[in-house]
């Protein structure tokens, strides 16, 4: 399966959508994304996952690595939108609370205060 990722400025964060399955053959795709941002100054990222219909501790993986270098640049990730399978698997893994996750790409980008998930 494919995966494709578009990145879009707004003001100082940058909306990384990215659609498909996420997993181990998928996963250096959306690294090596990451790495370009990171390289080029961009440490505040947002995460629309509204169109990933599959991701395993691999792409959990790349998320957890994202935030810890964006913390160590002063910046911070956020997911926003993603399916019930998706956020199920955060959930189980512990990572919606250290992923700060939101019910939409407007909400994660404005940064609103109170990141929800599914109960």
């Amino acid at each position: 399966m494919s995966l494709t990722v578009h990145t879009e400025q707004r003001d100082d964060v940058v909306v990384v959508s990215v659609a498909g399955e996420l997993d181990m053959a998928t996963a250096p795709q959306l690294q090596d994304q990451i790495t370009d941002l990171l390289d080029k100054g961009r440490n505040r990222l947002v995460f629309d996952l509204a169109e990933v219909s599959f991701c395993d501790s691999t792409g959990l993986s790349v998320f957890v690595r994202a935030k810890n270098s964006c913390d160590e640049a002063g910046g911070e990730v956020r997911l926003a939108a993603p399916q019930r399978g998706v956020l199920r698997i955060l959930e189980v893994s512990g990572l919606v609370e250290v992923l700060h996750t939101y019910p939409t790409v407007e909400q994660a980008v404005a940064g609103d205060p109170t990141p929800t998930s599914s109960s």
